[in-house]
């Protein structure tokens, strides 16, 4: 039987195993205590605490203010959910992962995802407990799932992740594709469509000196189109040789994980 709830775990397993086989789920030296712990308690908090609670206060606030509005808009043709998806939910999630990378206060709730001196699927929720409970995205699928989106929404949410997981990942699915030079025309339109380990990899990059690091950029996560879209795409076909947060004085597990409620 089919289980949307197990599939999102199942990718997630599927590239920590394929990390595992080439040797780049825990780089040595560059793993420690303190980082299981961010990762560990962060992407947990995400899957048992902050979506479940999400999509269960966002319908019954829709109701509040629209009692009867389950299932509303289940008689939209599925490509026009799937738009309303990508823009309401991977565009917004953009502007959120921007505006985290633009104003300070907002980074606090982001440095997490950028502490560790590595790429991994690991690293895919690392991030401040409440940088997801804000998400503008999470709450628009919630209330889009209440009005009738539902089985539209679980066949994105897998593409979605499948991308995400991908490009987070440092088994590099691109890399040797950039090398067949038929190949080329098509991985062109790929890397400016949806976000590639390689694109994704200059966004964590530790010096921007180093001509693939873009840190003030490619903030896509399904769609790298947004990025070429507004003008903060950088693709060079290469990755970082190291990773992490340039200018930055390292702070506690805690306060990564909770800041503003632990501010030292």
């Amino acid at each position: 039987m089919f289980d949307e709830k197990l599939v999102i775990p199942a990718i997630f397993i599927g590239f920590a195993c394929l990390e595992i086989l080439v040797g780049r789920f825990s780089p040595k030296g560059r793993v420690s205590t303190r980082d299981a712990v961010i990762e560990g308690v962060s992407t947990l908090t995400i899957i048992l605490l902050t979506v479940p609670a999400i999509f269960a206060i966002a319908p019954m606030l829709v109701e509040w203010v629209r009692p009867g509005s389950e299932g509303a808009l289940a008689f939209l043709p599925w490509w026009v959910m799937l738009v309303m998806l990508l823009i309401g939910d991977d565009m917004t999630q953009y502007w959120w992962h921007r505006a985290s990378h633009t104003f300070p206060w907002l980074y606090n709730l982001h440095r997490a995802h950028h502490s560790g001196g590595y790429m991994s699927v690991r690293i895919a929720y690392r991030n401040n407990l409440f940088y997801y409970l804000f998400m503008p995205g999470i709450w628009v699928s919630a209330v889009l799932v209440h009005l009738g989106f539902g089985p539209v929404y679980i066949a994105y949410l897998i593409v979605k992740m499948s991308v995400i997981f991908g490009a987070h990942s440092s088994w590099r699915w691109d890399e040797p594709l950039y090398r067949i030079k038929a190949l080329s025309p098509l991985m062109w339109v790929i890397e400016r469509t949806i976000s590639t380990p390689a694109t994704h990899a200059a966004h964590h990059g530790l010096h921007k000196e180093d001509g693939v690091t873009h840190y003030k950029g490619n903030y896509g996560n399904l769609l790298f189109f947004w990025d070429v879209l507004f003008g903060t795409a950088k693709i060079t076909r290469r990755y970082p040789e190291t990773y992490g947060i340039e200018g930055l004085e390292p702070v506690t597990a805690a306060r990564e994980l909770a800041w503003p409620l632990v501010r030292k």
